[in-house]
């Protein structure tokens, strides 16, 4: 046996055959540990540091200090989170002198070749030690430039999230950057500095600068929020009423700078037709409601002052969601058309894009919350998988994150909920692929106005299979029970990538271009996974049968170019570059090959032309696979090593696969592969899936190699990483099904001796 986890701690000693009971610890497990935590809503302000469309950060600041003199020095810094010790590689490209420090040490110091070639790009492993991190750039001006560019490589996988320094700013988003300085501040041969944990107390100014002037502090908030309009203009203000005890009736009062409607709790309190002062009393509800008001721009300016007041006790206001840096209680929205009608239902909202105007009542665009700040928004950061925030105790979770793991998570917890019958289990993955969908529409706008997205970074910058197929699946799957939209117009997107803009080689078949990268001009079998379920279930969802065929022809055209007939495997990789497939049949590799092609024999029509072909290559794959598996039921990480370790994940994908074929009739020798998949999923139950539902001995996620060392050595196994975990659950329903039919047909074998 692998050696994974004693006996007595396995969820086999203590279950036994109760695969039920397994399939409950395993998803109660995965639930307990990522409960569902909502993105992290940050004040950001739009005139500080922006990302590019490739994550990196933009710090040119030539154009942010146009003042700055020859020789002078300006400082970027910021805050970076991280639940535990990791480790990513940083990509700097350099403008000028520049000096990189990570909690204290410097880490990278430009040379004069990086600072004067201008294509020039370091790449810098940075470790970030559990609880915060200090990162400060240090940038000299020449004549030449003044700055860099900065950030995580594969950004939209490695999720670096900056927080703001110092106590004046804390927990709102994004790097300050200082005013320039004749001298540095760095100290000492260590180059270690000190600004301290105040702002005020650094010796430097620092932007982007979060008060208002005197001036546009007095100003009516309409106004020193979304300027003065050319045409009548509307704005927003939302806040939660805090009305403690019962109901009651309660006053609302104030100043309206132009026309003025309130709605309280979805209920129209007030249509205010002119400028001045007001008084309305309305019935309140205990407890929190959304106060919700519309400004007109009138001749009196536009804006409004509000107090909410119970038997001449003020009530407390609070903002109507946690904004992290923001101690204000409005939000607000504009400048947007006055004849559009306001649904205070759809529009009190966290997930709600607001239609703007410009000057000349033309629509412009979209907009988002605002908060009454310079320049400044809400903004919505998913920060759950790397990276946490000081508000959120214990480790991290991947609630709310799309990305291929996670779909297959998704996937098992579908299927798992439907098997076990588990409303609760439902739920929490619906509410979890809704987080993603719901926010689609905004992820989209934040990557036009921010260049670069804060959630759903896959979702939005699709360039590869990874990025769509495999959660695009799970959200098909879930599209049943949702009923929702959006999963389509999501799914319509992925389709028109994969179908139509995705590479293909001169026969049609899927491969990676991948320019300048490693992985340049190959074909993966894993990419059988991120594409062949969802073309499957787009199919269904749609009624079209193009994106069926097409995921059967790409089956086919994998297998000519990756299969190693005398061995019945497939490769991982085929490289365009040199002509080869690499001949390493990786298990997980092989995995998401035959998972995938059971998935397609299901639902492909038995008079499909390539369905003989596709059955023959199923049947080929799981002899060459059962050939191979352990004593202990499982198969190896490189399928045919006898000395690489015994891995979970294929193990679970060839269980699943197995059981599938002999329940629906593709395999003719029945008897024998029943009792292949049981021997996996035993091997499983006693040497990976602990009795508290943890997964054992599952690879990491894997790059390719013509030798079968790197899969052995250099890709080593994660406590449960989740290529594993929704893989465990799926193999356990289909176990389950699969002894649910053996019984059966031993009871209809009993009836008919009788």
């Amino acid at each position: 046996m692998s050696g994974y986890i004693e006996p007595r701690d396995s969820s086999r000693y203590w279950y036994g055959d109760n695969d039920k009971r397994i399939l409950e610890v395993l998803a109660g497990r995965y639930v307990g540990a990522n409960p569902p935590v909502p993105f992290a809503l940050r004040a950001f302000a739009k005139s500080g540091i922006l990302q590019s469309g490739n994550g990196l950060y933009e710090m040119n600041l030539s154009t942010k200090l146009p003042e700055a003199k020859h020789g002078q020095y300006a400082y970027l810094y910021g805050l970076v989170w991280s639940d535990d010790e990791r480790s990513i590689d940083g990509v700097i490209e350099p403008f000028s002198p520049i000096k990189l420090m990570v909690n204290g040490e410097q880490v990278y110091r430009s040379s004069v070749v990086d600072e004067l070639k201008p294509d020039a790009q370091a790449v810098i492993p940075l470790l970030f030690r559990k609880g915060w991190n200090q990162v400060l750039i240090e940038a000299r001006k020449t004549v030449a430039g003044f700055g860099c560019r900065f950030g995580a490589d594969e950004a939209k996988v490695r999720i670096l999230q900056v927080l703001a320094p110092f106590s004046e700013r804390a927990g709102s988003a994004g790097w300050v950057y200082s005013e320039p300085a004749d001298n540095s501040r760095l100290l000492g041969a260590s180059v270690s500095f000190a600004f301290g944990d105040s702002e005020a107390a650094s010796g430097l100014r620092w932007l982007p600068r979060t008060e208002w002037t005197a001036e546009e502090a007095i100003r009516p908030n309409g106004e020193r929020l979304f300027g003065i309009p050319s045409l009548p203009a509307a704005a927003l203000g939302w806040t939660k009423l805090n009305m403690q005890g019962c109901d009651a009736v309660i006053v609302l009062e104030g100043t309206a700078y132009g026309p003025t409607s309130i709605w309280l709790e979805g209920q129209l309190a007030a249509a205010l037709t002119e400028a001045g002062p007001f008084r309305v009393e309305v019935d309140a509800s205990a407890g929190y409601s959304d106060l919700l008001v519309r400004s007109v721009s009138g001749m009196a300016g536009w804006g409004f002052e509000l107090n909410a007041r119970h038997e001449g006790k003020r009530l407390a206001l609070e903002a109507p969601a946690p904004i992290h840096g923001y101690s204000g209680e409005w939000l607000y929205a504009g400048p947007l058309d006055s004849n559009d009608a306001v649904d205070p239902v759809t529009v009190c909202s966290t997930s709600a894009l607001f239609p703007v105007i410009n000057k000349s009542g033309e629509s412009c665009g979209y907009t988002y919350w605002s908060v009454d700040a310079p320049q400044t928004r809400v903004r919505p950061y998913y920060e759950n998988a790397m990276l946490s925030n000081k508000w959120t105790t214990g480790s991290a979770t991947n609630y709310g994150r799309w990305d291929y793991p996670l779909g297959v998570t998704m996937y098992g917890l579908l299927r798992t909920a439907r098997e076990l019958e588990r409303g609760d289990l439902l739920d929490y993955t619906l509410s979890h692929i809704r987080s993603c969908t719901d926010m689609y529409d905004y992820a989209m706008w934040d990557k036009e106005e921010y260049g670069f997205p804060s959630i759903n970074h896959q979702l939005v910058l699709i360039r590869m299979l990874d990025n769509c197929g495999s959660f695009g699946s799970a959200m098909l799957e879930a599209y049943g029970a949702a009923q929702d939209h959006t999963f389509l117009r999501i799914a319509k997107r992925i389709s028109e990538f994969m179908l139509e803009q995705l590479e293909r080689k001169e026969d049609g078949a899927f491969y990676r271009q991948c320019p300048g990268e490693y992985s340049a001009d190959t074909m993966w079998a894993d990419d059988l996974y991120m594409s062949g379920p969802f073309l499957i279930r787009y199919a269904l969802v749609t009624g079209e049968p193009y994106s069926l065929n097409e995921a059967a022809k790409q089956f086919l055209l994998f297998k000519s170019y990756l299969f190693m007939a005398d061995e019945g495997l497939m490769s991982h990789v085929f490289d365009f570059k040199y002509g080869k497939a690499t001949l390493v049949p990786w298990g997980r590799g092989n995995g998401w090959c035959l998972f995938s092609l059971s998935e397609l024999l299901e639902k492909l029509p038995l008079d499909h032309g390539d369905r003989s072909a596709l059955e023959a290559f199923f049947e080929e794959m799981c002899a060459g696979v059962a050939a191979l598996q352990g004593a202990s039921g499982m198969w190896r990480q490189v399928l045919n090593q006898a000395d690489a370790y015994e891995e979970a994940s294929c193990t679970a994908m060839f269980a699943y696969a197995i059981a599938r074929g002999v329940r629906f009739g593709w395999l003719k020798e029945q008897e024998a592969y029943t009792e292949i998949a049981l021997r996996a999923w035993r091997g499983l139950t006693s040497g990976a899936i602990d009795k508290q539902g943890n997964v054992h001995g599952v690879c990491s996620g894997s790059r390719y190699s013509f030798s079968p060392d790197y899969y052995m050595y250099d890709l080593r196994t994660v406590l449960n990483d989740n290529h594993g975990i929704g893989i465990m659950m799926l193999a356990g329903v289909e176990i389950m099904r699969l002894k649910a039919a053996k019984r059966m047909k031993a009871t209809a074998q009993l009836t008919e001796k009788i």
